[in-house]
């Protein structure tokens, strides 16, 4: 398969990248960048991931977009957004996660969007997707992280690469993202090495079991660099990405102590942060940034800061019953 070239733009590139002084000390410089303004309507990691996917769904001639997620998942509530913008209509298999009032006004978002959203149990998740596909239907893999999706992240170390050498930072030692799906991370690792740039990345990963996400990123990686034309080995990607498990906590969706303190700090920096995913990894941030290993660091920051209530306007009063058991109580 050629490097993709069938993309729909959803994004205003590049991203910024800004200093967090505050957060620097003698020896260790901290930046962000910030993917939370990826797009207007709605920012994150998700933008950059589904240019490539709506690109090959729409030559491929799909009418409808399927995919899954927790319920009230950011890809969910993205590819529900961006994907009805585009013509296509949306279905996605929605398992439990913990209760949280961010993850409800996602869920209430994705409503609003038109979403076709089909309660799941978690073991039968993999049924009923094989369910919700139809002719005409193009499978839109979870947290967008397939081979395609993930490129869009080969594009964003490119772009940070390129930042970089225009002078607005030092070429990175390490990057912090958040480890989910993988694509993210993968997707980093292959643009920084096709870049033969020494940038690492740590991957904090924020879903169980671990082992399986942090596999899966490591293949990926591999994968993403030979679609662009380049390889990477085994030990080449095992150099570049560090993988931590340490702040999962008791699981995916359940907020834990350090990053609620993660979330104090960042917000007196003004930048907001959520329990499941970011949260976490800027708590691990701030314990890497403590030992002092790297010179400079570049926290990426995935989540979306976009206003929500453009994307609730016309949600319903009420989440359906069969929808609303999805979210448990902590």
């Amino acid at each position: 398969m050629p490097y993709p070239t069938h993309r729909v733009l959803l994004g205003d590139y590049p991203t910024p990248v800004e200093p967090l002084p505050a957060l620097s000390r003698p020896g260790t410089a901290v930046w962000v960048k910030r993917d939370d303004v990826s797009a207007p309507l709605y920012g994150g990691n998700k933008v950059r991931k589904l240019e490539y996917v709506l690109g090959d769904a729409r030559v491929r001639g799909a009418s409808t977009l399927v995919t899954a997620g927790a319920v009230g998942s950011h890809h969910v509530l993205a590819t529900a957004t961006y994907g009805r913008r585009h013509g296509f209509h949306v279905r996605a298999v929605l398992i439990p996660q913990p209760y949280t009032a961010h993850a409800r006004t996602n869920l209430l978002a994705e409503l609003a969007q038109e979403l076709d959203a089909i309660p799941s149990a978690q073991l039968t998740a993999p049924l009923a997707i094989a369910r919700a596909m139809r002719p005409g239907s193009y499978f839109v893999q979870v947290g967008g992280s397939s081979v395609l999706g993930a490129m869009g992240y080969v594009d964003g170390a490119r772009e940070l690469v390129a930042q970089a050498r225009a002078g607005q930072l030092p070429i990175p030692d390490l990057v912090v993202v958040t480890l989910g799906s993988g694509g993210t991370a993968a997707g980093l690792v292959a643009g920084f090495a096709l870049e033969e740039v020494r940038t690492r990345v740590l991957a904090v990963t924020v879903v169980d079991p671990p082992q399986i996400f942090e596999r899966y990123a490591h293949i990926l990686a591999r994968r993403c660099a030979k679609l662009a034309g380049g390889r990477l080995s085994r030990a080449e990607v095992a150099a570049r990405l560090e993988t931590t498990s340490r702040f999962v906590g008791k699981g995916y969706g359940h907020a834990t102590d350090e990053g609620r303190r993660a979330m104090e700090r960042a917000a007196s920096w003004g930048l907001t942060l959520d329990t499941t995913y970011t949260a976490k990894s800027f708590a691990a941030l701030l314990g890497r940034v403590a030992e002092g290993r790297e010179a400079n660091i570049v926290y990426w920051h995935t989540l979306s800061s976009a206003p929500m209530e453009p994307l609730l306007e016309g949600a319903p009063a009420n989440v359906p019953p069969a929808l609303e058991r999805l979210l448990r109580p902590v």
